[in-house]
């Protein structure tokens, strides 16, 4: 009977202290609760709210870019539930950053108190990204609608172009925000920019040579032969007929032939006795 009343007094006595630590701890953790509750009510509104606007931003550019004829600039359809849930999880996670502030865990706040302190500088950088995005489509809408290049391709490729270099500016900058290192990027991206620039300059030379050849060779044959005159060039005999920048026409016994001003500088060229230049 002793052993069973010592049992009883320390069974007792330890749901006494238990039941004494219940009550001091239930306050904070219904506190906790009701934090997490309206954190959540809150988040999901908030997400709401960011659709609706996401969704308002896309009819804004759709109004922007309708006239013109141009391609509508519209966000992808999953960018407003990515940004819902994006403001979705950070309002949620700063209310559990004050639930478990009340419920006292002490090493779990800390550490989500400096999550929650890198929020500011990450959607501030975000933000910067996803304005330079949308103004990159814009802009390049505008460009295209509005240039005066002739040819749509040439149009679209300078409206590309544009729309790069604000995106890029936009992901640099942004970047720089939230605290990545920027410098090797702008690096990598200076010796990438630099092979294109070069790349397209040694295309163009490449491509011009011939051009740039039948410009020089159509100059000295204006200088140096007359509408009229009957020359023997390029295996044909004939009366020239039109000397243009890049070509000299001439007519011959088979008919009328065309040929690449180049030819003045790689060919003999022979004028009829009595033909003067």
């Amino acid at each position: 009977m002793e052993v069973l009343t010592d049992w009883s007094a320390v069974l007792g006595s330890a749901f006494t202290q238990f039941a004494a630590r219940a009550g001091q701890y239930l306050p904070s953790l219904l506190g906790a609760f009701v934090l997490l509750l309206v954190g959540w009510f809150v988040a999901r509104v908030m997400r709401s709210l960011a659709v609706r606007a996401a969704v308002g931003v896309d009819r804004v550019l759709a109004r922007l870019t309708a006239s013109g004829g141009t391609e509508r600039a519209k966000l992808p359809q999953s960018s407003a539930r990515v940004l819902g849930s994006l403001v979705f999880w950070l309002i949620l996670l700063f209310f559990i950053t004050a639930a478990t502030q009340v419920l006292g865990l002490n090493a779990f706040t800390a550490w989500l108190a400096g999550v929650v302190n890198y929020v500011p500088t990450l959607f501030s950088g975000a933000l910067i990204i996803g304005a330079g995005f949308l103004l990159s489509r814009l802009a390049r809408d505008l460009v295209v609608a509005t240039s005066s290049v002739s040819g749509s391709r040439q149009r679209e490729l300078l409206g590309r172009t544009v729309q790069a270099v604000i995106l890029v500016t936009a992901l640099l900058v942004g970047a720089d925000q939230i605290g990545i290192k920027v410098t090797f990027l702008v690096i990598i991206a200076a010796i990438a920019g630099g092979s294109v620039v070069v790349s397209v300059a040694l295309a163009l030379s490449l491509g011009a040579r011939t051009y740039v050849a039948n410009l020089i060779g159509g100059h000295h044959l204006r200088h140096s032969f007359s509408v009229g005159q009957t020359v023997r060039m390029g295996g044909f005999e004939g009366r020239i007929l039109d000397l243009t920048p890049v070509a000299v026409v001439l007519e011959t016994e088979e008919g009328r032939v065309t040929l690449p001003a180049k030819v003045y500088g790689e060919e003999a060229i022979v004028l009829r006795i009595g033909e003067k230049t």
